[in-house]
């Protein structure tokens, strides 16, 4: 039986992941051709590991655990000690491999993974590496064995079980020297599935340029159906890195960076939103009937509330202000004390029933939820009561507020089309979840709009988000990081923000650029109109082909 045995070599036929295509079929992630390494234990010799591991640039002692990790698997499963091999190390294997050498090494086609350059998407995409411990012990990775290759990040590890494919296995005749003789059998292995997502390459294309040498992200959605349209997260990196199997060095590179590159800022910043928390409030103000759109206030660049002024961002004052100059011109004052009469439950019931405070359901891993700061939250969080004058803050999105990125786009493309919210999602389906509604008075939500319409097409604060023939409104959002006494570096300059959607009276597009340490949200605007115009120019070559 045991001469049998070693008559009969079995070598894994290494199954290809499925290709992830954008939403017009275009190929965003591929394969290549490649070589894996992989060492038979059956011939295998504990001295042979040393001079192994040297041949192939690997610290010996890496390898020996490497095998010394499949001690309790079956001795006929082979073990893949290296996925990516040089020249200099594909000859070692060639002049080596030989029955009077080293018998245990065999070298198996693979497809390696092949991403955009420059990190492109790679948020969104993820990456892939070799199963871990942990993982192997997981109840979600129950059918992997120690060595295979899983998603890690981003939709390669949301969508890990569709685009892994199922290995097949080749069954060899050797001679007592570990030569082939003949095939015994082959079990063919099943490529896994293509993957196509909601992401348009072109409108990512855009986006990403709007974002070279900044630190933030940009989400565009479609509100009609929640497809995210592009996604990105900057400072970004190299997936590639992954593909071959990471350094120890590479790694720790990308986890001691201070801008924390592996942060997808889309999902998982959770920041102060600023003034372009400013719509939601004054929806929780108009709906719950504290004010009407001719409330108005005067501003003469501050107000008092409970003992401490608070400061308007323009210092010489707006003058008599009401909802639509209110929102056209940001004027801090009159949502002090829109939110002071509002409150802060109000608030928060409005900005939750929006989708802040909360996760998306996007289908990528790790969202954050964010906070909508409230009477019940601070006692559950801090045990102490809510003071009013911290409702202030909150009123113009600072304070305790904190939000995602996709969350604001989620939030306001709903708002936009009248309280109508889909799921954000990233791959194409055919079964479109039925979105949340939230009743709202449809004069409320044209009110809003009509002030956002303003910041944008009437001498308001965001002017440079104006395209011509295309009706676009936004909101601006300057959130301050620290105390203006503090911010005497360039760490603790504001973040700007910027949320706009076109066409204003039936939005087909919404999106929110987050401008990190871009001080002003005038400075974001730019982001988001160069994102919409891409949108629609294609949208027109599309129509007049």
């Amino acid at each position: 039986e045991q001469a049998e045995r070693n008559r009969i070599k079995s070598i894994p036929v290494l199954a290809p992941r499925g290709k992830i295509l954008d939403r017009d079929g275009r190929i965003i992630v591929d394969n290549r051709a490649s070589y894996s390494l992989i060492l038979s234990r059956e011939a295998a010799k504990p001295e042979h590991l040393k001079p192994i591991a040297a041949g192939l640039n690997m610290d010996p002692a890496v390898l020996e655990a490497r095998v010394e990790r499949f001690k309790q698997r079956p001795r006929y499963e082979p073990i893949v000690i290296k996925e990516e091999l040089s020249p200099r190390e594909l000859a070692f294997v060639e002049a080596h491999r030989d029955p009077d050498t080293f018998p245990e090494l065999e070298l198996i086609p693979a497809q390696r993974r092949l991403y955009p350059q420059g990190g492109f998407a790679a948020h969104v995409i993820g990456y892939v590496g070799e199963i871990n411990e942990e993982e192997l012990n997981s109840a979600e990775y129950i059918e992997y064995n120690p060595g295979d290759i899983i998603g890690k990040f981003g939709i390669e590890r949301e969508y890990n079980h569709t685009l892994m494919g199922v290995d097949g296995q080749r069954q060899v005749l050797v001679d007592s020297r570990g030569r082939e003789r003949g095939i015994l059998g082959i079990k063919e292995a099943k490529p896994g599935k293509n993957l196509q997502l909601t992401l348009d390459l072109d409108l990512q294309a855009v986006a990403e340029l709007a974002m070279e040498g900044r630190k933030g992200a940009v989400v565009a959605l479609d509100p009609r159906n929640g497809e995210v349209l592009a996604m990105v997260s900057r400072p970004t990196f190299d997936p590639n890195l992954f593909a071959g199997g990471i350094s120890a060095a590479a790694w720790r590179e990308l986890v001691n960076n201070p801008d924390n590159p592996l942060l997808n800022r889309a999902i998982q910043a959770q920041l102060a939103p600023g003034s372009t928390f400013k719509p939601i409030v004054a929806m929780a103000g108009l709906e719950s009937g504290v004010i009407d759109e001719n409330f108005s206030v005067s501003c003469a660049g501050g107000a008092t509330f409970y003992g401490r002024y608070f400061k308007c961002h323009l210092r010489g004052g707006h003058g008599r202000v009401s909802l639509h100059k209110g929102l056209a011109q940001s004027c801090d004052v009159y949502f002090y004390n829109v939110g002071n009469k509002t409150g802060v439950d109000t608030i928060a019931k409005y900005a939750e029933a929006m989708g802040l405070g909360s996760k998306t359901g996007i289908d990528l891993p790790n969202e954050a939820s964010g906070v909508i700061p409230s009477t019940k939250w601070k006692m559950r969080m801090f045990r102490q009561k809510w003071y009013a004058g911290e409702t202030i803050s909150v009123a113009i999105g600072q304070g305790a507020v904190a939000i995602s990125p996709l969350q604001l786009a989620y939030s306001v493309g709903g708002l936009a089309r009248g309280g109508v919210f889909y799921r954000p999602h990233l791959v194409k389906t055919d079964k479109l979840e039925p979105p949340k509604i939230v009743k709202f008075n449809p004069e409320n939500v044209q009110k809003v709009i009509a002030g956002m319409y303003a910041v944008v097409n009437e001498g308001g604060t965001g002017v440079r988000a104006r395209l011509p023939g295309i009706s676009v409104c936004g909101k601006t959002g300057t959130a301050q990081t620290a105390s203006n006494e503090k911010a005497k570096t360039h760490k603790f300059l504001d973040n700007a923000w910027f949320i706009g959607f076109a066409p204003c009276e039936a939005p087909e597009i919404v999106v929110v650029a987050l401008f990190e340490e871009g001080l002003h949200g005038n400075l974001a605007a730019p982001i988001v109109r160069d994102v919409i115009k891409a949108y629609f120019d294609k949208k027109a070559r599309i129509t007049s082909n």
